[in-house]
């Protein structure tokens, strides 16, 4: 019996390594491998020549010369979201790796991407099955440019309209609820002065909708207007509330711009111009800095204790503070320059990994690469060599590069 297990383990394993290496391919971004840039740069080609496609044959004389190209273009590229489709929906236990597999498929299905990924190429093969809908299956075809957000991972820059919306949405909400109480109770207030003057465009509460619309939205399309002094006069005050309604949320999401680059310059310009890193450490009863005075520590010169953050107080660190079990400290030094670069890197241990189950001692990785820290269930764990790294965990490991010398 034993010996029949290892081979299924052995398979099971094989598979979750497959899962985990389609999963780093089709990810965003994970150009650790080749075949990762590689599938990154082919998506990014697919989309652009879809979309060219699309917008291209709406032009007459391109339709005229070049139909069937860009029609060939369009059936081979969205095929390939068809794939790439299939290929996230296999690997989605990778994404989602705390829940079983049937429920993480669920949920990349109903996610944002998954729907903008089904909606990339099912619309073009329905009316092969539903003729009569094919005009309504090619309107849904408009949801291909919303992959274009898959590109926002490779700018930092980019990430910054989402973090602002995300930081800012519940006041962009209030905004929204209150331009839909006003919107409502416009239409509600020019159907009562002008349905007796315009019966036929005014011919109930909701008539006024558009009017309003066009109205507090400042678009002014004027098919709909009032004709009544008292209407007109009504007109104007709620085009005023209009201009201010739409004020607000562009105020939010301009205060939320402005508050994040500060933020991002605070930070890094801090960083460059003072050339310091601050670090907070917090001691347990095994340290031996605890029970100490801070004049007996014998950190080097260019090291400072900033601050020692004690329960929910903020001591200032003397000479003969005493150290104690429990104690932030709040630490910084300055950077160092002209020394060997050393990249960071972080590798979080899936399934499938190689190194899943396996021993620090036992890992086949460069002399150059030492693995600093492990972080399981947001916890730090002080890497041994007899640690086995399990899945879920994440591997801090740093890499020195050499200079070219003579040896």
């Amino acid at each position: 019996m034993m010996g029949d297990e290892k081979p299924v383990r052995r398979h099971i394993r094989d598979f979750h390594r497959l899962r985990a290496k389609i999963f780093n391919m089709v990810s965003v971004g994970v150009i650790d491998e080749p075949i990762n840039r590689f599938y990154d740069i082919i998506s990014i080609i697919a989309l652009a020549l879809n979309l060219f496609a699309a917008f291209a044959i709406t032009f007459d004389y391109m339709e005229e010369h070049y139909k069937g190209l860009l029609l060939t273009i369009e059936a081979i590229t969205t095929f390939f979201f068809a794939v790439d489709y299939a290929l996230r929906l296999f690997s989605s236990n990778e994404l989602y790796p705390k829940l079983p597999e049937g429920q993480a498929a669920a949920k990349y299905i109903f996610s944002f991407t998954g729907i903008i990924d089904l909606l990339s190429f099912l619309p073009y093969y329905l009316p092969f099955f539903f003729p009569a809908g094919g005009a309504v299956f090619r309107l849904f075809r408009v949801a291909r440019i919303l992959r274009l957000f898959r590109i926002n991972s490779y700018y930092d820059q980019l990430n910054v309209i989402t973090e602002v919306i995300t930081s800012k949405k519940q006041q962009l909400m209030a905004s929204v609820f209150i331009i839909l109480i006003l919107m409502m109770g416009s239409s509600l207030c020019m159907y009562s002065v002008e349905h007796d003057a315009q019966p036929e465009v005014f011919q109930n509460a909701f008539s006024g909708i558009w009017w309003s619309v066009s109205t507090l939205l400042t678009v002014g399309y004027g098919d709909i207007y009032p004709i009544t002094i008292t209407g007109k006069i009504l007109g104007i005050i709620i085009s005023f509330l209009g201009v201010g309604m739409v004020a607000i949320p562009t105020g939010i999401i301009s205060a939320g711009f402005v508050e994040q680059y500060q933020r991002l310059k605070t930070i890094g310009s801090y960083a460059e111009e003072e050339n310091i890193h601050f670090i907070r450490v917090k001691l347990s009863e095994k340290d031996s800095w605890c029970g100490q005075k801070i004049s007996e520590l014998g950190i080097p010169k260019d090291v400072i204790i900033v601050a020692v953050q004690r329960n929910k107080e903020t001591i200032i660190p003397r000479g003969d503070a005493v150290l104690q079990k429990g104690d932030i400290l709040v630490m910084c030094a300055e950077k160092v320059k002209d020394v060997q670069p050393i990249e960071i890197k972080e590798i979080t241990i899936g399934e499938g990994h190689s190194w899943n189950g396996v021993a620090i001692k036992h890992l086949d990785i460069s002399r150059q690469s030492f693995i600093f820290m492990i972080r399981r269930r947001g916890k730090a764990i002080i890497p041994r060599g007899n640690l086995i790294i399990q899945a879920g965990d994440v591997v801090l490991l740093y890499e020195k590069h050499l200079k070219n010398e003579n040896i």
